[in-house]
């Protein structure tokens, strides 16, 4: 904790950003419980969940590779800026969905909210290392993703409480407002540099300008000349095999098999807040002791012990087990994230650092779409447990994977971006 405090203490830049990312990130979450808890009430189908669960991913896929090859052109702090506003008046639009009648406005808000996101999503991944040193890298990548975490608990509970007490227009009305707090501490962000665009070696060409598939293709290339970055892409689309069923299913917990309602689906999007919390902690404190052969061991047992939480918790009959369950798969998720996340902001280069972080999202939200469709589907025929079973299982596959590849030396470390080894807090055994 105390080397969080010492960071936003010293680091201007951070400090904004880190402002920024808590009001949005609570406002997000305060979206997703009260539009699927809107979805529910409004239609009582577990399958509607699913089409606006698909309405958001569908547009994030075809966003992925705009954002990537646009955050390797301009500068990255103006996306996030214009992502945050369009974002708040999109989430203000919600409120029109609230009647029965309107219901299907549910479907294009999402989807324009989330073709949005990797604008801001992937450009603030970008902009990290530039925002924080050599020695201070490690600490914000670190507190960002706890931080996501953080909000994901409090915005979860607040959501399922708030929009019993206040109603739905209060959910969006502070979504809407918390984008706009956001795209006033990102405007604050200063660069040495004088602006946040990529480092490139040498300008764009003329070609390259009108042509941007074939730039976003060089950065695909790029992924896959490193077997350690494309390796956690490859992890990222594993967990959302399974990962995408899961988020369908603690709407369907929630409602259908605890009958707890937007109190439910709340609590249980709260409790895999606090396990992510929990794991983030436990992901700082070993991301600045465990080897590089160590980390690569690490990733693997994290996606076992998901993947057999997650089948505990989809048969507890009790809720107050269920939700211990659920921490412990999403805390084993969160240690195997903050050290994949340290690894690409220590190895990829600053030149290619909007593709690669779009192209994780893209996949994953790929991944997950086709995980979502099939959990809706499942759910007209299966018990929500039945496919958190499968659900589970699924995303156990990634460590299977993942260990495949390291005892088989295909995962060497690749060498480091832009910074020298020594000063980086996440240290890597370079003989692996």
């Amino acid at each position: 904790m105390s080397d969080f405090l010492r960071l936003l203490q010293r680091n201007r830049n951070y400090r904004y950003t880190w402002i920024g990312q808590v009001v949005s990130e609570i406002g997000d979450h305060y979206n997703n419980v009260a539009v699927f808890s809107l979805a529910l009430a409004n239609t009582g189908s577990g399958m509607v969940v699913t089409a606006i669960m698909l309405s958001r991913a569908v547009p994030a896929i075809f966003a992925g590779p705009i954002a990537g090859v646009a955050l390797d052109r301009v500068d990255r702090r103006r996306l996030m800026l214009a992502s945050d506003i369009v974002r708040g008046f999109v989430a203000l639009a919600f409120i029109f969905a609230i009647p029965a009648k309107t219901t299907w406005l549910l479907y294009p808000l999402s989807a324009l909210l989330m073709f949005a996101s990797p604008f801001f999503t992937s450009g603030r991944a970008s902009i990290l290392p530039r925002i924080a040193d050599d020695k201070e890298l490690h600490t914000a990548n670190s507190l960002t993703q706890t931080t996501q975490w953080t909000t994901l608990t409090i915005g979860s509970f607040l959501g399922g409480t708030s929009v019993l007490a206040f109603g739905y227009q209060w959910a969006f009305a502070f979504n809407a407002l918390s984008f706009f707090v956001s795209a006033l501490c990102i405007s604050r962000l200063k660069s040495p540099q004088g602006d946040f665009r990529a480092q490139r070696p040498v300008e764009l060409t003329e070609n390259q300008v009108v042509r941007p598939w074939h730039e976003y293709s060089e950065g695909l290339r790029y992924l896959r000349s490193s077997p350690l970055i494309l390796g956690i892409v490859l992890v990222a689309a594993g967990w959302a095999s399974g990962g995408g069923a899961a988020q369908i299913l603690f709407s369907l917990f929630g409602e259908l098999v605890f009958h707890m309602g937007p109190a439910g689906i709340g609590y249980l999007w709260g409790a895999a807040g606090i396990g992510l919390l929990i794991g983030g902690a436990v992901a700082h404190t070993l991301g600045k002791r465990l080897t590089f052969r160590d980390y690569k061991w690490t990733v693997s047992i994290c996606y076992v012990i998901h993947g057999g939480a997650y089948i505990v918790f989809s048969q507890m009959p009790t809720f107050g087990w269920a939700v211990v369950f659920l921490a412990i798969s999403r805390s084993a998720v969160a240690v195997s994230s903050v050290l994949n996340f340290a690894q690409l902001l220590r190895h990829v280069s600053d030149e290619y650092r909007g593709r690669v972080f779009a192209t994780m999202e893209t996949v994953s939200w790929a991944v997950m779409m086709m995980s979502m469709a099939g959990a809706g589907v499942a759910s007209q025929y299966y018990s929500p447990r039945t496919i958190g079973v499968v659900s589970g299982l699924l995303s156990s596959t990634t460590a299977f994977f993942w260990l495949w590849a390291n005892l088989g030396g295909r995962l060497p470390e690749p060498a480091v971006a832009g910074v020298e080894p020594e000063e980086v807090e996440v240290h890597g055994d370079p003989t692996v």
